[in-house]
């Protein structure tokens, strides 16, 4: 299973996290929705990194933003730090 790195979070009004998980390539990721209350309660951690399940990694267009995103993330976290 794949090491995927944090490079997209955004927050909707219905009190959604969007997190995205891309490969250190920038050509595959993972999108998943949180409620804010997980994440502020504890119940889920949001880290710099992540391995993920190769069936649930999808392509995408904005390859080059992700693999710079993640190189930046990887610069300057370790996998497990909190972010």
């Amino acid at each position: 299973m794949p090491r995927c790195w944090l490079v997209e979070r955004s927050y909707d009004d219905r009190d959604l996290v969007t997190l995205v998980y891309a490969t250190p390539d920038g050509e595959r990721a993972v999108r998943k929705e949180v409620p804010m209350t997980a994440i502020s309660q504890g119940t889920m951690t949001v880290t710099a990194a992540k391995t993920v399940d190769e069936a649930d990694l999808k392509p995408v267009e904005t390859v080059e933003r992700y693999r710079r995103e993640v190189a930046r993330v990887r610069g300057s976290h370790p996998p497990d730090d909190e972010i």
